[in-house]
């Protein structure tokens, strides 16, 4: 069964650029991106690790670790690096998990026959410092994925988990949040006394100041 919302991140040790990762240990209590690549000394992926490596600052500011996997060895991993960093501009400051064995790869279900029986989809894990599976992504090998859009979900989450609001379509941090329907006007008056702007009873935008 496919790892699901809330699912607990399935624990492992594997090899790494970065030496060898005992994961839940290695998580700690920070936010981890686990992301997977179909193969090295491919075109998309060599831009996409790149881009991971050159938003590393934004990763750090949020307490967010990433991580990435390959099916290839890890002699070939090094290789690769070197590529990434004279093509992209950036050397690789993340581990890149050496999943050779695939063992990773099948509990996470980063392998879909249907598209491919030996190589892995371009999967994207969001895990909480908890080890809960927050997003899960699944793109298909042709397209790069688009690390903005994950940041800005790690900031919804982050937002979210500390106050009783959702983030509209679109949203960006510092726009006008929701105020979740649960929250009564009442509640609401105690938590948001800045107010908020009720397009419907369930509809009620609030500005935080966070």
């Amino acid at each position: 069964m496919a790892l699901q919302l809330g699912d607990t991140a399935p624990d492992f040790t594997q090899e790494s650029t970065e030496g060898t990762i005992h994961f839940h240990e290695w998580v700690g209590n920070d936010w981890v991106v686990l992301f997977s690549h179909p193969k090295n000394f491919t075109p998309v992926c060599t831009t996409e690790l790149g881009e991971v490596a050159r938003l590393k600052p934004e990763f750090d500011k949020r307490g967010v670790k990433a991580i990435g996997l390959s099916v290839d060895p890890l002699e070939e991993h090094h290789a690769w690096s070197s590529d990434i960093e004279e093509t992209q501009g950036t050397a690789l400051n993340f581990p890149l998990l050496a999943d050779a064995d695939r063992s990773v790869s099948e509990k996470y279900g980063m392998i879909h026959p249907n598209a491919d029986s030996t190589l892995t989809v371009r999967s994207v894990f969001i895990i909480d410092p908890n080890k809960k599976v927050r997003l899960t992504l699944t793109y298909p090998a042709s397209a790069g994925r688009n690390f903005d859009e994950i940041l800005r979900v790690i900031d919804s989450l982050q937002l979210t988990d500390g106050e009783k609001v959702a983030t509209p379509v679109n949203w960006r941090h510092g726009d006008d949040v929701i105020i979740v329907p649960t929250v009564s006007n009442e509640e609401a008056a105690k938590l948001f006394p800045q107010g908020w702007d009720e397009k419907k009873p369930y509809l009620r935008f609030t500005k935080l100041n966070k």
